[in-house]
């Protein structure tokens, strides 16, 4: 009686995001999809720092890297993405694999990084005609 009492408290106390599930995506969802510029000045034509998100590419100033996967996560704040990828950086070096995650923070703006204490913040470059 004594463990079933010690085992439901332990549960109850358990925070939600230790027992957040975890969905994998074959590809960036549509809503990140797009050009992404750092700042507020990010989406020049010559700026370095612009990123780009395809259903299943991600190219950034260092590197070009084919997405394998992404998952998601919950958290209060909505959806984190971790996308798995195999990227090739210039000049033609061995594909090695990196992760990248995404925080979506509005509609359109992202925070992005290798990790979360290296997360830039993107906004949503307007559509180029």
């Amino acid at each position: 009686m004594r463990i079933a009492s010690l085992l439901v408290a332990v549960v109850a106390f358990t925070s939600h995001a230790a027992l957040a599930d975890i969905k994998r995506h074959a590809s960036v969802p549509e809503a990140l999809q797009g050009t992404w510029g750092a700042g507020s000045g990010g989406c020049k034509p010559d700026d370095k720092s612009v990123i780009v998100l395809a259903a299943k590419t991600y190219s950034g100033p260092n590197a070009k890297c084919s997405i394998d996967w992404l998952s998601e996560t919950a958290s209060p704040k909505g959806a984190i993405y971790s996308a798995h990828m195999r990227c090739s950086a210039p000049p033609a070096q061995k594909a090695s694999i990196s992760n990248l995650i995404i925080r979506p923070d509005a509609t359109d703006q992202i925070s992005v990084g290798a990790d979360f204490t290296h997360l830039t913040a993107y906004q949503r470059c307007p559509a180029q005609r």
